[in-house]
């Protein structure tokens, strides 16, 4: 159904995968490396960039090098760029742009410009300049691909998200236009929309309050594991789709805005009114300070 496995993008791939330190990320780069991949590890978190080599390099197949960057910085980007090809010795023909935060837990009107600025610069502006960057390496490179990580919140438009919804709609606009440029192509574009997996982006982030309490839960009793989403979007890829909404509530969300907007809409609306009790019930009840004489 694939072809051969030298037909398929994501096998004994050039790959550099950013936010590799954990989560989807590291998903991404161990699988990669298990289909024969040469993989660059980039992470803010240099530490958590070499664990991921380790795993790669216990696993006895592929290879792979950490590389510190914050994606929100474009001389990082653009150091990244320079140092793959150097490395690899010819143009990257994969890029996984994945680093991403978790921020939510307050309407527009309190999130504060300096929260959005921080969401908005790695959400978005880190995947603008992951693609602008390595696009021309992608198109040098022949038989070449380009996955972005967005979310289901590029679509959902779940109150107190504004910040993490304007960054991952973003997200998909900009895949799906590369998607058009690239046509006719042999550079493939897919974009990832999963709702909840079990990784440490609610604790990582800026989420207010008990809806990171919240969030922490669903992920920990509904959410699928990064390693199965990694597989899925990678085998999704090699199939040349452009969407890949992997779990059944993303699907139902997809489809329920698509064909019954206004009762999506008002639904959410009852959600938002929801939401100042759901707080009360997952944040942790903190005691009274203690007041003393002076």
């Amino acid at each position: 159904m694939f072809g051969s496995p030298t037909d398929r993008r994501t096998h004994a791939a050039r790959a550099v995968v950013t936010g590799a330190g954990s989560g989807i990320g590291r998903a991404f780069a161990v699988e990669l490396a298990r289909r024969g991949g040469t993989v660059i590890c980039a992470d803010i978190d240099a530490d958590r960039a070499r664990e991921t080599v380790a795993l790669i390099e216990q696993g006895g197949a592929g290879s792979a090098h950490a590389v510190f960057c914050d994606v929100s910085r474009t001389e990082d980007i653009d150091a990244l760029a320079d140092l793959a090809e150097d490395h690899f010795g010819a143009p990257t023909s994969l890029m996984i742009n994945n680093a991403g935060v978790g921020i939510g837990g307050r309407p527009v009107g309190e999130i504060g410009l300096e929260d959005w600025q921080w969401a908005l610069g790695i959400n978005l502006w880190g995947m603008v300049y992951g693609s602008e960057k390595f696009l021309p390496q992608l198109r040098r490179s022949g038989r070449a691909g380009l996955v972005n990580v967005a979310s289901t919140a590029a679509f959902s438009a779940a109150p107190s998200m504004a910040a993490y919804n304007v960054g991952k709609a973003g997200v998909l606009a900009l895949s799906e236009t590369i998607a058009a440029e690239s046509g006719g192509s042999d550079l493939a574009v897919t974009v990832l929309c999963p709702t909840f997996v079990k990784t440490n982006v609610a604790v990582d982030g800026r989420i207010a309050g008990g809806a990171s309490q919240l969030a922490q839960t669903v992920m920990r009793w509904t959410g699928m594991s990064p390693e199965k989403v990694a597989r899925t979007t990678l085998d999704a890829h090699d199939r040349g789709r452009l969407y890949v909404v992997p779990q059944p509530d993303a699907r139902l969300i997809w489809a329920a805005k698509r064909h019954l907007p206004r009762t999506y809409t008002a639904g959410l609306g009852v959600l938002n009114r929801a939401l100042p009790a759901l707080d009360r019930l997952t944040s942790p009840t903190t005691p009274e300070p203690t007041r003393t004489g002076v």
